[in-house]
């Protein structure tokens, strides 16, 4: 229960038994009627500040499921969304590994091209 719905409650509780108790020792009764009054009231106080109370623990119950159900949906999808980017990076890492044995293969060839060129105009030359 939070501490604002625990003030309200109480505030209730006490500010209803004052008010019961200053009502029943202002009425013309008798002592024992009053000492009546005053525990008849006091009980319905009690009831309803029970009742105050257990709407407010239900109230704060189901906020906290449904808190716990968001919560528990967000780390489904972010478990979701991991996934998804592991394998985008999987595919990536692949397609540049790709790309990098493309790219030694051309580099070679070139060399091997260039490093045939020269030895045609050395032989030329001799």
């Amino acid at each position: 229960m939070s501490c604002r719905t625990y003030d309200f409650t109480k505030g209730i509780l006490v500010g209803g038994l004052i008010g019961a108790v200053i009502g029943i020792l202002y009425a013309p009764k008798s002592g024992r009627e009053t000492r009546e009054d005053i525990g008849r009231k006091t009980e319905e106080l009690i009831a309803k500040a029970k009742e105050e109370y257990e709407l407010a623990l239900e109230k704060s119950k189901k906020a906290y499921e449904a808190a716990v159900k968001h919560l528990q949906q967000m780390e489904s999808s972010a478990k979701g969304k991991v996934g998804e980017m592991e394998e985008k990076v999987g595919e990536l890492a692949e397609r540049g590994k790709e790309t990098l044995q493309d790219t030694k293969g051309r580099l070679k060839k070139a060399i091997d091209a260039g490093v045939e060129a020269f030895k045609e105009e050395k032989e030329k030359a001799i």
